[in-house]
């Protein structure tokens, strides 16, 4: 018999990261995004929380085999 397990969580990772001074906050999360989406932050994260969401197992029909 075949299971298919699937577990979802929701992981909460938090970065220390610099601004720079004076800029509007649209500035700020376009800052942001701009270092995450250059793989910059991404060696600054850390894992600081992980919530279960949900487990589900799906059994896998596996045909006869002929005898």
């Amino acid at each position: 018999m075949k299971v298919v397990v699937q577990v979802v969580e929701k992981i909460i990772s938090e970065a220390h990261i610099h601004i720079p001074d004076g800029l509007t906050e649209d500035a700020i999360r376009q800052h942001i995004v701009g270092l995450y989406n250059s793989g910059e932050i991404v060696p600054d994260l850390n894992i600081f929380q992980v919530d279960f969401e949900s487990i589900s197992a799906t059994i896998v029909q596996q045909p006869q085999e002929a005898v």
